[in-house]
């Protein structure tokens, strides 16, 4: 008898339990999409071949056998041909600027270089991708018998010229990109669980009685961690140079202002998650929902153009993919924010809709 009663209060307790899930629908969707969300990004969005990659070119020798090396480039759909300048200068500056990964420079006597087996051009190549480096690497010698019909007597090959990390360190990459995702997690996590502190510790009761307006208990949230995210950046970005040797290119007021950008996004996205959220465990279960995406698609850890367009569009929503752009650009490459601006711009319009929905969404009142 003892058994069987066991069981039916252990049945009971479990009955409970499902209803309580589905009753709870954040806890049971983020059950059944957070599966469904690694398969896709792992299964479909995670590519590690290298494709369409931007360059740009540089044709100064305006022939036939120009022509015909684009063309043979083209073929290989490693890159994507986004815009032909007449200056080496002028695809430096796009390559500073983010637009470009690379920029295939092809002298004046082109012709006789080819007839000659010599060296045809120069690769000016982003080496601060060491992915996309490696892949436009391969293209240093190509086959172009195929395209000339001709089968030359040297095999003709291109100078490959490495700007920002010649040496090819992953520690070069990977730590100002730390910097972003460690933000991401940190921002999002510390201010998503603050109104549901509140709340749950019935400190919201307190707000009820006084004239404090949503926004500006949306901004008093906010400020404090702004220096907290600082003191990370600088921790992360001070130890990446002076264990691992990573430069600083950029200046430092160009930084500061860039990453106060992403800090406001990412403290502003955890507000909302935080007007939403019932528990502090919600609120942390739909943070991991956000990390997750944000290491697989901000260009963290996997080229974005190896992306589909889909992946693509989906990180183009997170701010962590533009304060990616960001700080490889003013650290690695010692561009300035100016350069960067649609990034710079996308981050502020973020933190203002993000901080009138949070606004908006939130209360006064006891749920």
């Amino acid at each position: 008898m003892s058994l069987v009663a066991s069981l039916k209060r252990i049945k009971s307790i479990t009955l409970k339990e499902l209803r309580q899930l589905k009753r709870d629908r954040i806890t049971f969707g983020m059950v059944v999409m957070i599966p469904l969300i690694q398969l896709l990004l792992f299964g479909y969005a995670i590519n590690t071949d290298v494709r369409n990659v931007p360059i740009v070119v540089v044709d100064q020798s305006n022939s036939a056998a120009g022509r015909w090396i684009v063309e043979a480039i083209k073929v290989t759909q490693v890159v994507s041909i986004k815009q032909h300048y007449a200056s080496t200068k002028e695809a430096q500056a796009a390559i500073t600027r983010g637009e470009v990964r690379a920029a295939l420079v092809l002298p004046p006597n082109l012709t006789e270089k080819l007839a000659h087996g010599e060296t045809l051009g120069q690769w000016i190549v982003d080496g601060s991708d060491t992915m996309v480096a490696a892949a436009i690497s391969q293209l240093r010698s190509m086959p172009l018998d195929q395209i000339t019909g001709q089968e030359p007597s040297h095999s003709p090959t291109f100078e490959v010229a490495l700007f920002y990390n010649p040496e090819q360190r992953s520690a070069v990459n990977i730590v100002p990109g730390l910097i972003a995702v460690i933000l991401t997690m940190t921002m999002i996590l510390f201010t998503s669980a603050a109104i549901v502190r509140e709340r749950e510790k019935g400190n919201l009761e307190l707000l009820i009685t006084t004239p404090i307006k949503p926004l500006e208990l949306m901004l008093g949230k906010i400020v404090p961690y702004i220096l907290v995210g600082l003191i990370q950046m600088t921790i992360i970005l001070s130890l990446g140079h002076y264990i691992f040797d990573v430069p600083i290119n950029g200046a430092i007021a160009q930084l500061l202002m860039g990453t106060l950008l992403f800090i406001a996004a990412s403290l502003t996205l955890g507000l909302i998650i935080s007007t939403i959220a019932k528990s502090q465990l919600q609120a942390m279960q739909m943070t991991i929902f956000i990390i997750l995406p944000t290491i697989l698609l901000s260009g963290f850890m996997f080229p974005f153009e190896a992306m589909p367009k889909p992946a693509q569009w989906i990180a183009e929503l997170l701010p962590a993919t533009h304060f990616m752009r960001i700080i490889r650009a003013i650290v690695l490459r010692g561009g300035e924010l100016a350069d960067m601006r649609f990034d710079a711009l996308w981050l502020v319009g973020f933190t203002l809709l993000g901080i009138f929905v949070a606004s908006k969404r939130f209360t006064k009142r006891l749920d």
